[in-house]
């Protein structure tokens, strides 16, 4: 039998040399069992034969429909006196938590509890990194959606749309479809905004010979695809044509290289080395790229110059996504989800990359 998530982090727990872990982070929570808290309502507790989620009456009757042969869960008014005595009842003397708790909570642990605390980076965070089937196909139907969200979003741009007008009509499809929210803020930026690598949107106006980048990321059962795709709305400048296609060959020489055990800068540098080449360096101002699923941004937290620790492993999920960007005229982007596999990289992100030309 396959061992399960909770299965696999309680193996692991005497290597750790703790007798239990205690989890917080939310998503960690919801990865390990599925069941969702939202950040601050409770905890999850993992030793090595027991996983006890403990939060308020509001959950009661979530937890009583939640259907779990490994979890067990208990209602509080006090979540860490709770801990506390748990943990002296379970006679754990060493407990293990998340490092990235925030100091208030660390203080309160360290005034509360008689066990040792100790701090764990990343624990959970490296477990997400490799993806098992399931998590593949849910990110693939993320992926599909976007492709679909990209295709409905093409017949709405024309000239006099606001930007802000095309991030709504694009979060209304999404959720009408199957997404249950955004993982970050939409990025619609034409024009001069398209040379701004994080514009939101804004209320101007797509004009006749703007460029128009569109970046977006929602969530479909838990997990987030990312894509950028960017578009001309008209006869756009020649330079921009050349940059398109400068950077649409960098994307497609990083996803030939994305196989296992490859370094993250050596990944990076197969399409930064195109742009460097064309004479744009100072022009691609980020990363290539980072690790994606239950978030928007996972281990690898990023891959690009000085990345060398980095090196991919079967079944992490990653994008690659190059850019340049030119005040003077405007900026491109395109972006595209790739899971990395023995068999060689697999794209999830199927929308078309050749440059389109919409708004006629």
């Amino acid at each position: 039998m396959v061992a399960t998530r909770i299965q696999r982090l309680q193996q692991r727990l005497p290597q750790l040399y703790v007798d239990a872990l205690l989890v917080t982070n939310q998503t960690n929570i919801y990865y390990l069992t599925g069941f969702n808290l939202l950040q601050g309502d409770g905890f999850l507790l993992v030793t090595e034969d027991q996983a006890i989620i403990v939060t308020d009456a509001r959950y009661q009757l979530a937890l009583e429909e939640f259907d779990s042969d490994e979890v067990v869960a208990t209602i509080s008014q006090d979540y860490y006196h709770d801990l506390d005595r748990l943990c002296q009842a379970m006679q754990i003397a060493v407990l293990g938590y998340e490092e990235s708790i925030s100091y208030r909570l660390y203080d309160l642990l360290d005034e509360i509890m008689t066990v040792d605390l100790v701090p764990f980076n990343q624990l959970l965070e490296k477990m997400r990194l490799v993806k098992d089937s399931t998590e593949v196909a849910k990110l693939q139907r993320a992926a599909d959606l976007h492709t679909a969200g990209f295709r409905y979003l093409l017949e709405q741009i024309r000239p006099g749309v606001s930007e802000r007008h095309l991030a709504n009509l694009l979060d209304y499809w999404m959720k009408e479809h199957g997404a249950s929210g955004a993982s970050f803020p939409t990025i619609v930026a034409s024009g001069l905004n398209a040379a701004k690598p994080h514009a939101t949107a804004s209320d101007k106006l797509l004009a006749d010979g703007d460029i128009l980048t569109l970046d977006f990321g929602y969530f479909v059962d838990g997990y987030t695809a990312d894509m950028t795709r960017t578009v001309a709305v008209g006869s756009i400048d020649p330079e921009l044509r050349d940059v398109y296609q400068i950077v649409n060959a960098a994307r497609q020489a990083v996803i030939d290289q994305a196989r296992i055990v490859v370094r993250g800068d050596k990944l990076d540098a197969a399409g930064r080395q195109l742009i460097e080449e064309a004479g744009y360096g100072d022009e691609f101002n980020h990363g290539m790229g980072h690790g994606i699923g239950l978030a928007v941004h996972e281990l690898p937290a990023s891959y690009g110059p000085g990345t060398s620790q980095v090196k991919l492993v079967n079944n992490e999920v990653l994008t690659v996504e190059p850019g340049i960007y030119i005040p003077e005229i405007g900026g491109v982007r395109i972006e595209d989800d790739v899971v990395v596999t023995h068999a060689g990289p697999q794209v999830l992100t199927t929308a078309p990359t050749d440059l389109m030309i919409v708004g006629d």
